[in-house]
């Protein structure tokens, strides 16, 4: 590959490159997969607020549900996460910087037609593959399809960019899970990944599914087990680019940007933290004594962005892997944030409460059954009927299913703790200038979890669920009725109790 190089006659990575991270995006062209996504949208975002000297910003979109990748363009620009960067750039001449490419991962030479796979590797400079199924209860030709083999058609796409500074893979913390202890290298993965995307290419449904769970072992699922094989993709065959991983751990709301407690959807931690403070979460399988990993959106940018600089401008032979998370350097416990979470959802409750927020973390998945039917099951199933009976459309229980099956896939996390070694990152940090630290921190211990756990309340209560503060004052009285109502069904519970035991 070393003799494809040299014909282009344009790169050179044993030449040094100077300069900070402002300084290393002026005139650079940035390809991004997955940019529609949670992480791809604040990426984005961040890359045109605070790179002005960015050129062309490159995003693979693919068609989705009958819409073109023109219309999934406009409404990504319609998120709130770019109403900061309206509000202070000229945003017509930044989206300009934005050409959309249409595209999958999950197709051939990712779906690129022949004049856009020639415009990409003639121009870009620095790529961030982030594009995957994050589904903990994916099968295991999805899974393999979109985070091995479509992270093997990117490390084949960019060996092909003749000025190609630095390739981001972007992973998880939890690629590992099944070792107790992470360290910044990539480990073997359970199967070897050519073997198995042909696996996946050629064999049945159940006898994918039955060699699957054989290669799974302490893997708690097929994404854990995919993400750890597309790193070995990258390491081994991505020898011949300079390519670095990041891995994050649970990320979670926006720390300070674009908006602070900037969130936009409601899956892991989000969704149930929402339902916390709507009161409809009361039992939770959870060891509350250990570490809870969470990474804010915003640092986990800054990461990307600034491991790319660092890749470029700190070579080394090895592709260098970054832990993106906190339980070392910030801890902070399943029990803290829990109780964080709580008070600040009585401080600011949301209109859309559904009665007075409590909840508990249990070990006993007995217990926790038992607590599942009397106050989520039941009390959804009631609700449905009353909706019925008013004219509208039962979802109670649809949304029980739903988060039932999210805190069902999530208990594996809930229940172990890992020790991830985050040296990298600190190096990262020291190895930027004072301005770059300002503009782009990586340093997750500046974070306050009070504070921060109050703001991801209210950012959950703002982005999504879209319940303004005006409404606190009539969200309070709510609250106070449900108070109420809460004790004297506490009083009642006890009462019933208390008979059946007299009786016998």
């Amino acid at each position: 590959m070393a003799d494809n190089n040299n014909e282009f006659g344009c790169r050179d990575w044993n030449e040094p490159a100077l300069g900070g991270v402002i300084d290393f995006y002026d005139g650079a062209t940035v390809f991004i997969t997955g940019g529609t996504g949670f992480v791809g949208k604040a990426l984005v975002e961040k890359l045109l607020r605070s790179c002005p000297g960015l050129k062309t910003l490159y995003l693979l979109i693919r068609p989705k549900r009958g819409k073109d990748i023109q219309c999934r363009y406009e409404e990504l620009l319609e998120n709130p996460v770019f109403d900061r960067l309206r509000s202070e750039m000229d945003a017509d001449k930044v989206f300009a910087k934005i050409v959309c490419i249409s595209g999958d991962v999950s197709d051939p030479g990712l779906g690129l037609s022949p004049e856009d796979k020639q415009r990409l590797s003639e121009e870009v400079t620095v790529v961030f593959h982030s594009a995957a199924t994050v589904k903990f209860n994916e099968t295991l030709r999805t899974a393999v399809t979109l985070n091995t083999l479509g992270t093997r058609r990117v490390v084949d796409l960019c060996r092909g960019m003749i000025k190609l500074k630095a390739m981001i893979h972007v992973s998880t913390a939890y690629s590992n899970a099944d070792k107790p202890t992470i360290q910044e290298s990539v480990y073997k993965p359970p199967g070897d990944p050519e073997f198995v995307i042909n696996c996946c290419q050629k064999m049945s449904e159940d006898d994918l599914q039955v060699m699957g769970k054989r290669m799974q072992g302490r893997h708690p699922n097929t994404y854990t087990m995919t993400k750890a094989m597309a790193e070995w993709v990258v390491a081994e065959q991505a020898d011949d680019i300079p390519a670095a991983i990041v891995r994050p751990s649970i990320v979670t709301a926006a720390w300070k940007e674009p908006f602070v407690g900037w969130v936009d959807n409601m899956s892991g931690i989000t969704g149930i933290m929402m339902e916390i403070g709507r009161g409809t979460i009361r039992s939770i399988v959870c060891d509350q004594k250990l570490r809870v990993d969470i990474i804010p959106v915003d640092i986990l940018v800054n990461t990307l962005i600034t491991s790319a600089w660092h890749t470029a401008t700190h070579r080394q032979n090895a592709v260098r892997v970054y832990n993106c998370t906190s339980g070392a350097r910030n801890p902070l416990r399943w029990e803290e944030l829990g109780n964080l979470c709580q008070y600040h959802s009585l401080t600011a409750p949301s209109k859309y409460l559904q009665w007075y927020p409590g909840f508990s973390f249990r070990t006993n998945r007995m217990v926790h059954r038992l607590c599942e039917i009397l106050f989520h099951f039941v009390p959804a199933f009631i609700l449905d009927i009353v909706l019925r009976l008013t004219g509208s459309k039962p979802m109670m229980l649809k949304i029980y299913r739903r988060f039932k099956m999210a805190a069902r896939t999530g208990e594996f996390f809930a229940l172990h703790q890992w020790d991830f070694i985050s040296k990298n990152i600190q190096e990262l940090d020291r190895d930027t200038n004072a301005a770059d630290r300002a503009e782009f921190p990586v340093d997750i211990t500046q974070v306050v979890w009070d504070t921060y756990v109050k703001d991801y309340v209210f950012g959950i209560r703002n982005f999504v669920l879209k319940d303004p503060p005006s409404t606190i004052p009539q969200a309070l009285c709510k609250l106070q009725r449900f108070y109420w109502m809460h004790r004297m069904a506490q009083c009642a519970l006890v009462g019933i109790i208390i008979h059946i035991l007299k009786s016998k």
